[in-house]
């Protein structure tokens, strides 16, 4: 059992690191990120109920008092993640956005301490300094902010959504079903982004032709990144990582899915020719240290008391750690 679930998160984690590349593609065709985006979402959402519908129905079902928890689920766990990642990757590489995403074990340590007033291990406290200074070495901090300043602010709340999605994650109870919760996220998602995508603006024509991310990148149809973008990236990547959640740990999840990182930053070197320089690759390989330390220590807080009726809960529960957002 354990065993399976350790293969389902890596091969999860393999799938969620596709999204930032196949985004890259659409985005050089002439896409917006925020269509991109919508695009995703919409595609993602369609699938998901409609397989959830044909192979498991009640999945779809959502009780009256769960409608606000799905609503923030939507558009902080959802819509907010994937709407600044995308749009941080137009600025950075696709590595580095990974990166500032998983701060976000740092940023649940901080609402954990400051917020409920839990007293943490301090492995907890050692993780969160470890990957500031990772991550003060990845962008160079003692020459000046070497990334893009608006980049490195958008996947830094990238990461703070991230962490919304994490401590919301264990707390939606037995009366909604992971993968439903997900769908109708996606499906949320799509309508609170409608205003911003403007999809009947989308051209719609730039998916006959193919695109060339940057000069020496490998050249693809359009189409072929969108479609591996919804079912590859999205969709069976949700889908295994919440069956791989429910045989790991949330620390032992977290571990693997910060494979995502690396496997992202082969995937953009493969596909769209970026790189890394040598601070960056040590830099990131100390804030994943750090992260993973901060994450491991928080898994083992107790969960808070139980929400008081008519509250919306989720930002005080245990982080899920084995889900990626990318």
């Amino acid at each position: 059992m354990r065993y399976a679930g350790l293969a389902l998160a890596f091969v999860s984690s393999c799938c969620y690191a596709f999204s930032g590349p196949m985004a890259k593609y659409l985005i050089a065709a002439g896409l917006a990120p925020i269509e991109a985006v919508w695009l995703r979402m919409a595609g993602a959402g369609l699938v998901l109920v409609a397989v959830l519908a044909l192979v498991k129905p009640r999945a779809l079902r959502i009780p009256r008092s769960k409608l606000p928890f799905v609503g923030l689920f939507a558009v902080v766990g959802v819509a907010g993640v994937q709407g600044l990642y995308f749009v941080a990757i137009t600025r950075l590489p696709v590595g580095i956005a990974l990166l500032l995403e998983f701060m976000s074990p740092v940023m649940v340590v901080a609402w954990v301490r400051l917020v409920r007033k839990v007293r943490l291990a301090r492995a907890s406290y050692i993780g969160a300094v470890v990957a500031v200074v990772g991550l003060g070495i990845v962008v160079e901090a003692w020459q000046g902010l070497r990334l893009d300043a608006l980049g490195l602010l958008l996947g830094l709340l990238a990461g703070a959504c991230c962490a919304g999605y994490f401590l919301m994650g264990d707390s939606f109870g037995d009366e909604l079903h992971p993968l439903g919760l997900i769908a109708w996220g996606m499906v949320g998602a799509t309508v609170v982004l409608v205003p911003f995508a403007r999809p009947w603006d989308v051209p719609w024509e730039a998916f006959a032709g193919s695109a060339t991310p940057a000069p020496g990148a490998q050249t693809l149809p359009v189409l072929v990144a969108y479609l591996w973008m919804v079912l590859v990236a999205t969709v069976i990547a949700y889908i295994l990582g919440i069956t791989a959640v429910r045989r790991l740990s949330a620390a032992v999840g977290a571990t693997v899915a910060s494979l995502e990182v690396i496997a992202g930053t082969v995937l953009a070197w493969a596909l769209v020719g970026e790189t890394l320089g040598a601070f960056q690759v040590v830099g990131g390989l100390i804030v994943l240290s750090g992260a993973l330390l901060a994450q491991t220590a928080t898994a083992s807080v107790p969960p808070p008391p139980p929400a008081a009726p008519g509250s919306v809960p989720g930002l005080g529960e245990e982080p899920l750690g084995a889900v990626a957002q990318s």
